[in-house]
């Protein structure tokens, strides 16, 4: 990032005649003998003008706080904002899972732009070709990729049934690695001769946003998939705790938490870390008693349609946890009635409130480096749409990565559906090793017999 900053004023026009004279040899000799190099020892001062986002707050809301402190005013016109968007929130889970899957989408898009665009900022003075244009074409290919893995995955009974999905599916990985391909040899066809140094950061620029931000808002949809619960506990926790710690922090806030962002504070974290714990639990046992947030996404032949519905497997069933002696002689109660998952979602609750904000520290210190207060104004006191999803990216690998280790096991209709599309006499092979399996193991005499 600083060899990128050092980058950004003009170049050493003597250094320009050179490496026109003696080609790519006086660009390594360059970097030996005292041009700009990685050992160079100058302040880290070129850093790029990138635009500050303006003051797009309403004139209605200007107007009706005006009369109050900066301080205040800010207050009001993230507390609204909050609310509004928390309410936009409850009306696309009403919308159901298709259109939250569209919603993260659509939220992937905006927040690879804002990055693209800071670093476009550094690039464009250049007037170097293909910068944005290969940045967008390897976001589609990068979403092909993981689009047509997860369509396959879930849906594989509506792949299996139509001609065109079959054939994109068999295919898919050798697609998807053609159209990747394609792109890579436009970047090396793009390379322009005394900036290949700044054309290769740039591609690397583009790599790691595509690995912040598609990848982890893949996990996000696979974490819908597993049932709309993993999906809205999460970033609900998120939002609670980022909620908690800005109030009281704001009202009891004294003790700074960390340098990068000087506005966070103990008390802050703290409170943020006990109310989110609470929060979770009680959002968790109100969830959990309804099919339509536990039950995984499938797609359904006979009404040919998506579905949410089946028996919740034991995880969203009340079970007795008998309490400890301490809390027993505290409250009176021997036992009580939770369900299995109010248990995990603590360990949700947890990383929400301990790791989660370090998804913010790592933007603060992006922002920083490129001395800018948000990624955008998309939001009026809230800055852009990566602004308010840092967090949520860093808390969705967990979620995913949590539930293949602790919760997820064999998907007996997914072994069902793979033995379908298998040719007749591999069904025969398998039908037959199954069936000696079980009657060596003395399981199927015992089911027929009690047939």
């Amino acid at each position: 990032m600083t060899e990128l900053r050092h980058r950004g004023g003009p170049a050493d026009p003597d250094l320009q005649q050179q490496s026109e004279d003696k080609g790519s040899e006086a660009e390594d000799r360059m970097e030996k003998d005292g041009g700009v190099s990685d050992s160079d020892s100058k302040p880290d001062s070129g850093v790029p003008d990138v635009p500050a986002p303006s003051d797009d707050t309403p004139e209605v809301l200007n107007k009706a706080l005006s009369g109050l402190s900066s301080r205040w005013r800010n207050w009001w016109v993230r507390g609204i904002l909050t609310l509004a968007m928390i309410s936009f929130f409850f009306f696309i889970i009403y919308l159901g899972p298709m259109v939250l899957m569209m919603i993260v989408l659509c939220v992937q898009i905006k927040c690879f732009h804002e990055i693209i665009t800071i670093g476009y900022s550094v690039y464009h003075s250049y007037d170097l070709p293909w910068f944005r244009t290969l940045s967008w074409y390897f976001l589609l290919c990068v979403n092909y990729f993981f689009y047509g893995e997860t369509v396959t995955d879930y849906f594989f009974t509506l792949v299996q049934r139509e001609e065109p999905l079959r054939i994109l599916s068999k295919y898919h990985r050798f697609i998807s690695f053609a159209l990747y391909l394609s792109g890579f040899c436009m970047f090396v066809l793009s390379l322009v001769k005394k900036h290949y140094r700044l054309q290769f950061y740039m591609f690397g620029w583009t790599h790691v946003t595509l690995l912040i931000v598609v990848t982890q808002s893949h996990l996000i949809i696979h974490n819908l998939f597993e049932g709309m619960i993993w999906f809205i506990v999460p970033i609900s926790c998120v939002i609670c705790n980022d909620i908690m710690a800005y109030m009281f922090g704001f009202f009891f806030g004294r003790t700074p938490l960390i340098k990068l962002s000087p506005k966070k504070t103990w008390e802050g974290f703290i409170g943020g870390f006990f109310s989110t714990i609470v929060f979770g639990i009680m959002l968790s046992y109100v969830m959990a008693g309804y099919r339509y947030f536990v039950c995984p996404v499938e797609f359904n032949n006979d009404s040919n349609s998506f579905t949410v519905d089946c028996e919740p497997s034991e995880l969203f069933q009340l079970q007795d946890y008998t309490l400890p002696s301490v809390l027993q002689s505290f409250t009176g109660w021997t036992t009580v009635k939770l369900y299995p998952f109010q248990i995990h979602s603590i360990a949700l609750s947890s990383f929400a409130s301990i790791m989660g904000p370090f998804g913010g520290f790592f933007a603060s210190g992006f922002k920083r480096a490129f001395k800018i207060k948000d990624f955008a104004n998309t939001i009026p006191g809230h800055g852009g749409i990566m602004d308010r999803f840092d967090c949520q990216y860093l808390m969705a690998t967990f979620v995913n990565v949590y539930i293949a280790s602790f919760i997820r096991g064999p998907n007996p209709t997914k072994v069902i559906q793979q033995l379908l599309a298998l040719r007749p006499d591999q069904q025969l092979y398998i039908y037959n090793s199954l069936k000696a399996h079980l009657t060596e193991r003395g399981l199927l005499g015992a089911l027929e017999e009690a047939a």
